[in-house]
């Protein structure tokens, strides 16, 4: 029989500290919500598949850029044979344009001209004399009229020539015409010095007539001047000669040819040539105020030229020269521009009919042309290898470089646009 335990301790009520110790802690009443997670997992691929996704992408991607950014650059190296040619042209002011066939390059005529003159020392020398001359006013107080012929004699005090007259020298001025003195009247009359010199610019003075002496009208008839007796003079004095205006000439000749071959050279433009020996210049005039034996210290010369002279433009000279060198060659070769070389000197000038014929030598490189178009379809789909090969084989070309872009593609591609063809001519 199974046992029954039976609390003996009467029931009663708990203990309030017991009561407190087993109800749940109190908590205080919060009002923060939080916005539920959500969360999406996606559905994990094996690793194999992943690779191989990445892989097909990126090959598309290569794909594209390499079809659309893939380029060629070919670099070729012709072969080349250098040539050289004689030949003339004549250069004519009438063409107007080149006549190939008659070899004829249009032609222009230019020309100036420049005066230049210059002062010159005279060389010469010469005696300058001089007579001084004046006024007097004769004066008759004698009972008759006094008829006084020309070159008559009056004399002045000797105190009045300074320096003192010497041994030779006469104290006179002669009158110029016949002059009649009224009686008790005065006349004006033209004096002039019997010698030249400075002595005889004398002052103010009272003059005597030396032919009167010893006859009653000495002391009646008699002059007066009221200004000084001027414009004596002896001197040294320089002279042109016609050896200073031969000189003067020459000297002025040859600046002014000289100046104006310098304007002629100006005048024309950087794109014509300008050949001196096709140029002429002659003097037009020269002339001077002097003449020979005129008394000058200086004088003045002056000089004309004329320049003329026909020229041609390069551009001109180097078309007929490329076309005469196309004409010696096959049809397939053409020319490399930057080598032709033109030199010409002149044969013959007729600036009168306005004509000079020039001898070339003309100079180029040669070279078979090139059909792009037909090669760039040749080298499609080819390496850099096989291009380069198919291209040094060719008789016309003699070396090859060829760059592909980006790093990976290995064949030329076929769009022509994206060929680039570029020849190097040393």
């Amino acid at each position: 029989m199974e046992k029954r335990v039976i609390d003996i301790s009467p029931p009663g009520k708990k203990k309030e500290k017991e009561i407190r110790e087993e109800l749940p802690p109190v908590r205080e009443p919060s009002f923060s919500f939080k916005r539920p997670e959500i969360k999406i997992t996606a559905p994990k691929l094996p690793f194999n598949k992943v690779f191989l996704v990445i892989a097909a992408v990126l090959i598309i991607i290569g794909v594209i850029v390499s079809s659309s950014l893939s380029r060629a650059e070919i670099e070729i190296k012709p072969e080349i044979e250098i040539l050289t040619f004689k030949t003339k042209a004549t250069v004519d002011k009438s063409a107007e344009a080149i006549n190939f066939l008659d070899k004829v390059v249009p032609g222009k005529i230019f020309q100036t001209e420049k005066t230049v003159s210059g002062d010159f020392s005279s060389s010469g020398e010469m005696s300058e004399a001089k007579k001084a001359e004046g006024t007097i006013k004769i004066y008759n107080n004698y009972n008759s009229p006094q008829v006084l012929v020309a070159q008559t004699r009056f004399q002045a005090p000797l105190e009045k020539f300074q320096p003192s007259l010497e041994k030779g020298e006469n104290p006179w001025f002669r009158t110029v015409e016949r002059v009649v003195i009224p009686t008790k009247g005065q006349v004006d009359v033209k004096v002039i010095a019997d010698s030249p010199g400075e002595k005889y610019n004398i002052e103010a003075s009272t003059f005597s007539v030396p032919g009167l002496a010893g006859t009653p009208q000495y002391t009646f008839v008699y002059g007066k001047s009221s200004e000084s007796i001027k414009g004596g003079m002896l001197a040294r004095t320089s002279q042109v000669t016609q050896e200073d205006l031969d000189k003067a000439k020459e000297s002025l000749t040859e600046k002014a040819k000289k100046e104006c071959n310098e304007d002629l050279k100006n005048k024309i433009s950087a794109d014509f040539a300008f050949l001196a020996e096709a140029t002429t210049t002659e003097i037009i005039e020269a002339s001077s105020l002097a003449k020979p034996g005129v008394g000058l210290e200086k004088f003045n010369y002056q000089v004309k030229a004329r320049s003329l002279t026909l020229a041609f433009k390069v551009e001109d000279l180097k078309k007929f020269a490329n076309e005469f060198i196309l004409s010696q060659v096959p049809d397939n070769k053409v020319i490399y521009p930057a080598s032709l070389k033109v030199n010409y000197f002149l044969t013959n000038s007729t600036l009168e009919a306005g004509k000079i014929i020039l001898s070339l030598d003309l100079e180029a490189k040669i070279y078979s042309d090139i059909d792009e178009t037909a090669l760039k379809r040749a080298l499609e789909k080819k390496s850099a290898a096989e291009a380069k090969l198919f291209l040094e084989g060719q008789p016309e070309i003699s070396e090859a470089k060829i760059k592909l872009w980006p790093f990976w593609v290995k064949e030329i591609p076929a769009e022509e646009g994206k060929v680039k063809i570029t020849l190097r001519i040393d």
